[in-house]
């Protein structure tokens, strides 16, 4: 695929997210064989794709609030906790109400 029409929600996707991607695919969305190929529980392959699904809706978020984006991408990756992601999020927001 040539990367000038690769969607922006896959470009922000490591190397290992695309991977899991494909996997996923190529056994018809059964997260049951993709916990046996990984050699892991049905309960992390499905946290996995719970995380994936929230960097996928996070990317398509940057464009309208970049700062929120960013939060939430951090959060999702174990940069920060979502406690501290909620806390930075609500003071944002206060912030921009305040200036409008």
């Amino acid at each position: 695929m040539a990367i000038d029409i690769v969607p922006e929600w896959m470009v922000n996707l490591d190397d290992e997210d695309l991977s899991f991607i494909k996997k996923f695919l190529l056994a018809s969305g059964s997260l049951k064989e993709i916990a046996n190929q990984y050699g892991v529980t049905y309960p992390t392959v499905r946290l996995r794709l719970d995380k994936l699904i929230q960097k996928i809706r996070i990317s398509e978020d940057a464009a309208n609030e970049p700062y929120i984006a960013l939060v939430k991408r951090l959060a999702v990756n174990e940069k920060i906790d979502f406690e501290t992601a909620k806390i930075l999020i609500a003071e944002y927001k206060k912030i921009r109400r305040e200036d409008n």
